[in-house]
């Protein structure tokens, strides 16, 4: 199954490779630049799960004991919240960067793009609205393309936006073309905790 997956996932990487290549004139992602970890859900099917836990068992015992220390804290402050929606940033990210970068999700791979939304109108990344992704290019209220700025970066590729949305991406037609099952999908640190809010130990337990 996971080898499958994995097939799958080199297919998907390829393919967004690409798209990031072809909009490379309005990406701004880098190192350190870590607004796509940071306050948001992060949705995670089973066999991503599995994937990421294998990078996680990978890493240096420090590294692990401060990834471990993330998911309690994230957890105490979810159980305090009151809100509706509770968002978080990624436990895996240490010093602003990924420690599971190779095993990280397809949320993670595919943020960055424009994407089509199932309403058929574009969405930009939030991260848009703070200088970085498309922002050279984008209306100041964020509704549309600037037809004057994209005029004055010279730039022959447009911008374009693509069907790479989490729930496209995880299908159920590529479970069958690629013979794997997703599974269940859920918050990543939900993961983590089992139906009683006690923690999981068989993958927080990780000294």
């Amino acid at each position: 199954m996971l080898e499958n997956y994995l097939v799958y996932l080199k297919f998907i990487s390829e393919k967004l490779n690409k798209f990031f290549e072809k909009q490379k004139p309005y990406i701004f992602c880098k190192k350190g630049c870590s607004m796509c970890c940071k306050n948001a859900q992060f949705p995670y099917s089973k066999i991503e799960m599995d994937y990421l836990m294998m990078g996680l068992w990978q890493l240096n015992l420090e590294t692990k004991k401060l990834i471990a220390q993330n998911i309690k804290n994230i957890r105490l402050n979810m159980l305090n919240f009151k809100g509706e929606t509770f968002k978080y940033d990624c436990p895996f990210l240490i010093n602003n960067e990924c420690s599971v970068y190779e095993y990280r999700g397809i949320i993670c791979r595919s943020f960055g793009l424009m994407n089509v939304g199932t309403d058929g109108k574009f969405k930009v990344p939030f991260c848009c609205f703070d200088g970085y992704n498309y922002s050279n290019v984008m209306e100041d209220n964020g509704n549309k393309i600037s037809a004057e700025k994209f005029k004055k970066l010279g730039i022959k590729e447009e911008p374009l936006a693509f069907n790479i949305s989490y729930e496209f991406l995880t299908d159920s037609d590529f479970e069958q073309g690629f013979h794997f099952s997703f599974g269940e999908k859920k918050p990543l640190i939900e993961w983590f905790f089992d139906k009683n809010d006690e923690i999981n130990e068989q993958n927080i337990n990780i000294s």
